[in-house]
């Protein structure tokens, strides 16, 4: 049973490491703007990326507070 927690721990910790990189990715190319929304003023998609960015951080930071 404990081989199974484990392998659950392994498969959850690599799906949230991969969701910090892909917001990091995705904010970061709002920010440059090499990623635009059509429609949507540029200075929107920057903030939302500056949003994107500080949210992943926060997440990192607060995930090595509870361990």
């Amino acid at each position: 049973m404990a081989k199974k927690e484990s392998v659950f721990d392994l498969s959850a910790f690599i799906a949230w490491v991969t969701g910090i990189l892909v917001s990091l990715a995705v904010g970061s190319g709002m920010i440059s703007q090499t990623l635009a929304v059509p429609y949507i003023p540029a200075i929107i998609t920057v903030i939302a990326g500056w949003i994107v960015v500080i949210g992943a951080i926060i997440s990192v930071i607060l995930a090595l507070f509870k361990r």
